[in-house]
């Protein structure tokens, strides 16, 4: 092994879990997201010597997301454009899907922890591909807006747009699929 391939595996490897995160959540299929993950690293490999910087994940996670929209492109399951309504967007409210808090021991606890991820999981695949991108980079993969407008190509502004929109979407989804409340679980506010 040479000392580039050294170099390169030292710089990519510890990303090819988040690489195939974000694979899998854009193509929403296992074996198409190893194959743009696979097709990815060959090309990073390829073009390693173009790196600059010391952070190769953004580099390489832009590589991952242009081989899955590649994928797409391919199959015909890209959307071709995003819609934008500014009135609609314009929304402050800062909803993160982070994880709820879980209940040791509880049967009934872990099983709706379980339901509510099942049904995050489905909402976030309903979203159109350049959202989905954005909640997966910022909310699974902690990146920064700046490293997710790098790796999207796009513009800061752009990317807190969408993230805003995949927010506000998400809260849609899920509070339209939302279970009835149990018996007794909300109170009449004038007792």
């Amino acid at each position: 092994m040479n000392d580039r391939t050294r170099r390169f595996e030292t710089a990519a490897l510890p990303h090819l879990p988040a690489a195939y995160n974000l694979a899998r959540w854009l193509l929403r299929d296992d074996q198409q997201a190893e194959d743009a993950v696979q097709e990815a690293y060959l090309r990073a490999f390829r073009f390693f010597d173009d790196l600059r910087g010391g952070d190769a994940r953004p580099w390489l996670l832009g590589i991952v997301r242009n081989a899955c929209y590649d994928t797409m492109r391919q199959s015909r399951h890209l959307a071709d454009q995003v819609e934008f309504d500014e009135f609609r967007d314009a929304g402050t409210e800062d909803a993160g899907i982070g994880a709820a808090q879980r209940d040791g021991g509880d049967p009934a606890a872990a099983w709706e922890q379980r339901a509510l991820g099942r049904r995050i999981d489905a909402a976030i695949e309903a979203l159109a591909p350049p959202f989905r991108e954005v909640i997966v980079l910022r909310e699974m993969e902690d990146m920064s807006y700046e490293e997710i407008a790098r790796i999207a190509g796009i513009p800061v502004g752009t990317v807190m747009s969408r993230l805003s929109r995949a927010r506000a979407l998400l809260r849609n989804a899920l509070q339209e699929e939302a279970p009835p409340d149990k018996p007794g679980a909300h109170r009449d506010a004038t007792h």
